[in-house]
């Protein structure tokens, strides 16, 4: 029996690997945040109710259904490699500690779903066989999971409900979290839901993913309509494609009153993704052609045109300062053209040090190590210089206030460059204004984002590029150098089956 009210643990743990990407998320880059709220616990997570994460939207229905919440932590941090191991014990200690000090009537946790920790493959299936044991097999365990989430059999396995966004950009996250409480009652009332999964065989680029654009938005369309009769819930995560782990990959699930309802609506929407799997492929421009383009567009348009230097995202595991998209713009001349957001702490701190109006010699990022990359060597005037405090105002992340350090925007030519002390990114517009760029000013704006700039830029934007410049996250999965996906997996859609 429940008590009145039940009494619900909170706790969110993001973290999307990249296993292929440069560098680690340790403790200190959760306490930071990067892009996401900064770590919080106990009552300070419920601060999050007004922050389009899912956990504000599920901490919101949660209250307005008159249920105790007993938050524990919320931590996430700029995508990556590897989640030390330090750092994933001890925030999943903490969720567990708390899970097992005294007797809760349900769990809700706010998870990625494509976690990989140095000595974890699926940081999600941990975390839930960890909260599993910690609650016994009778307490209800509800997660949210990100639409890029790698779903294993051990997370299906140890959730009683798992559910997943359906935009992306993610401006459903606080609607997602909503929906896991209402999953979350259901279990509590006493419904049994079957669980029915299908794992497709191919890996789909990220770009390609996009759910403003087809044939990502008839999908997520018709997953929406197949929730009907005694299907209540229906998920699809076409998967996060540089995880280098067998269960890397898009998968399907959901929920029914019924076992034979829900397989049946899983198998149509897999049948769906098998006949259109050509139409997921996505072309990609080089540098050089995308700045033409982009200059090409701009001639007499009142807009900005906007490229998308996808391969170093940080919200993919770049980190943010590769440098051939700047060398481009300075290559061919574009004129009222930015980048942002650059990471590179050391020059936002030369920059604070010698004041609006300095000229500055410096080497500027490229510490990639990715081939092709390499600092832009150059002199830049000192253009402005802030605090790095700013809200998010677009869809994404609306709400939430963002700490990125000294941020400094640096001319070269003209060219303006946004430079930030955190990694975060460029999916917010006032990422730009916090750096004192006006973004609708401009004819040409370089984001470090692969989609989810989209948002908030494609409104104002005259047309939207993608370019395949140098940098961590490869945006086409074949060219990554996989040794352990499940053999058989064609590694782009309509492409080879890997071998092993």
């Amino acid at each position: 029996m429940f008590r009145t009210p039940p009494t619900i643990l909170i706790a969110g743990f993001q973290h999307e690997t990249n296993t292929f990407a440069p560098s680690k998320a340790a403790y200190e880059n959760f306490e930071r945040g990067e892009g996401f709220p900064l770590m919080s616990r106990g009552s300070d997570v419920l601060a999050l109710r007004d922050v389009n994460i899912p956990a504000g939207g599920f901490i919101r229905a949660a209250e307005a259904a008159g249920y105790a919440l007993s938050p524990v932590i919320w931590a996430g941090a700029s995508p990556s490699a590897h989640v030390t191991r330090d750092a994933f014990e001890r925030i999943t200690g903490e969720i567990v500690a708390s899970a097992r000090a005294q007797r809760f009537d349900a769990v809700y946790l706010d998870l990625h779903g494509a976690m990989v920790a140095e000595h974890v493959d699926d940081g999600e299936g941990e975390v839930l066989a960890r909260v599993r044991e910690a609650v016994g097999p009778d307490v209800p365990i509800v997660a949210s999971l990100d639409l890029h989430a790698n779903v294993t059999e051990r997370m299906l396995h140890n959730a009683d409900a798992l559910v997943a966004y359906r935009t992306y950009p993610h401006v459903d996250m606080a609607e997602t979290g909503a929906r896991a409480a209402a999953l979350l009652a259901r279990l509590m009332s006493g419904e049994v839901l079957h669980c029915a999964s299908r794992r497709l065989p191919f890996l789909i680029p990220i770009n390609g993913m996009c759910t403003l654009l087809e044939p990502s938005r008839g999908m997520y369309q018709r997953v929406g309509e197949v929730e009907a009769g005694d299907v209540v819930s229906a998920s699809f995560a076409p998967g996060f494609p540089a995880a280098d782990f067998p269960e890397c990959g898009p998968v399907i699930w959901a929920y029914g009153h019924t076992a034979d309802a829900t397989n049946a609506a899983v198998d149509a929407l897999y049948r769906r993704m098998i006949a259109e799997e050509s139409a997921w492929s996505v072309t990609f421009l080089s540098p050089d052609a995308a700045v033409r383009e982009a200059m090409r567009l701009s001639e007499g348009a009142s807009r900005p045109v906007v490229i998308a230097d996808t391969q170093d995202n940080p919200g993919a595991g770049g980190d943010a300062n590769t440098m051939e998209m700047l060398r481009a713009l300075v290559r061919h001349g574009a004129k009222r053209a930015a980048v942002g957001l650059i990471f590179d702490p050391d020059a936002a701190a030369l920059a604070h040090r010698a004041g609006v109006g300095a000229q500055l010699e410096i080497a500027l990022g490229g510490q990639s190590g990715v081939p092709g990359d390499q600092p832009f060597v150059g002199t830049f005037e000192v253009m402005f210089l802030s605090d790095g405090r700013c809200r998010y105002d677009g869809p994404m992340m609306n709400g939430m206030q963002a700490e990125l350090g000294p941020v400094a925007c640096l001319r070269i030519d003209d060219v303006l460059i946004a430079i930030s002390s955190s990694k975060a990114q460029m999916l917010d517009r006032n990422l730009y204004r916090v750096a004192g760029i006006q973004p609708e000013a401009m004819r040409i704006l370089v984001n470090k984002s692969s989609v989810h700039f989209r948002a908030d830029f494609e409104p104002v934007a005259e047309a939207v590029l993608v370019a395949k410049a140098p940098g961590p996250m490869t945006a086409d999965p074949a060219d990554l150098p996989w040794t352990r996906l499940a053999p058989g997996t064609r590694t782009r859609p309509g492409g080879a089956p890997f071998a092993g």
